[in-house]
């Protein structure tokens, strides 16, 4: 998996940055999907304050009206683990995406079929997401089709010609960080490979596209270096951008990898710890 490379030294902790970078789910969102008065009105001060916040998730664009009245000046958002950067200000128009060619998806498909038998999947693409029989639809999300891997990363299916974002990989036995091992060892040289669910859920991107790669190139198109940002996440998939961003928190319900990624660490998400990191930085001297 390709990483941008993080600088050193990093900066000081009390330098203000240009940019902050922020999970959704288990981060910046508590556990009943809310976004908090106080977090609003943290992320509207640093707006206030020049600085931009990237909204850096695995959602799909489609999944982001949770957050769309709080995009305030910017309305950018990197979404599907950056396969996909959208303007939320539109509507979630799509402005860039990073596919997973199909021919690879099935390639892995198979791989993943041998290697852990059982495992179901589902094709997420830029217009929907489709299911195998034996993948429970998401709730946001029930109306794709329904056939095997194979007929729905066919050109002449559903969604034909539209963009794989995500090829997803969903085990009913396996604990999540055995499979991800699993996966990682069987296909990681094809594909990027992480997982975000507490449950044994692979998120498959193309390969050496992670939330860390999509937002070094938004921030080299503003000029804004990773010393300069700020990052939060508290899953697997956060990790690479934790680890590129300058200064990056793990949330205080972050799983162990996360914390061991991040250079410092905040308070859960349902205490507000994104916003009170961002308080911090707004009191410090600009």
């Amino acid at each position: 998996m390709t990483t941008p490379t993080r600088p050193t030294p990093r900066p000081l902790a009390h330098r203000r940055p240009r940019l902050i970078a922020t999970d959704l789910d288990g981060t910046l969102l508590r556990d009943d999907q809310s976004v908090s008065d106080r977090t609003v009105a943290a992320l509207a001060a640093a707006e206030r304050e020049g600085i931009e916040v990237f909204f850096v998730t695995g959602r799909p664009a489609r999944w982001m009206g949770v957050v769309a009245d709080h995009v305030h000046g910017h309305g950018l958002a990197i979404c599907a683990n950056g396969a996909a950067v959208v303007d939320l200000r539109a509507g979630g128009t799509l402005l860039e995406t990073r596919p997973l060619e199909r021919e690879i998806a099935l390639d892995v498909v198979h791989t993943l079929r041998r290697e852990a038998p059982g495992t179901a999947f589902a094709v997420d693409l830029t217009s929907g997401v489709h299911y195998e029989p034996d993948y429970p639809p998401f709730y946001l999300d029930t109306a794709g089709s329904i056939a095997p891997a194979e007929k729905l990363l066919h050109e002449d299916e559903p969604g034909s010609g539209d963009p794989v974002l995500k090829l997803l990989a969903l085990h009913p036995e396996m604990s999540p960080d055995a499979f991800l091992a699993l996966a990682r060892t069987a296909a990681g040289e094809r594909a990027s490979i992480t997982r975000s669910s507490p449950t044994a859920l692979l998120e498959i991107s193309g390969l050496g596209v992670s939330k860390a790669s999509t937002l070094a190139l938004c921030c080299a198109e503003r000029g804004v270096s990773a010393d300069e940002v700020v990052a939060f996440g508290d899953m697997p998939n956060d990790i690479e951008m934790l680890t590129w961003a300058g200064r990056s928190y793990a949330m205080g319900n972050a799983h162990p990898d996360v914390v061991a990624a991040a250079s410092g660490r905040t308070v859960a998400n349902n205490d507000d710890g994104v916003a009170r990191i961002i308080e911090d930085l707004l009191a410090a001297p600009a």
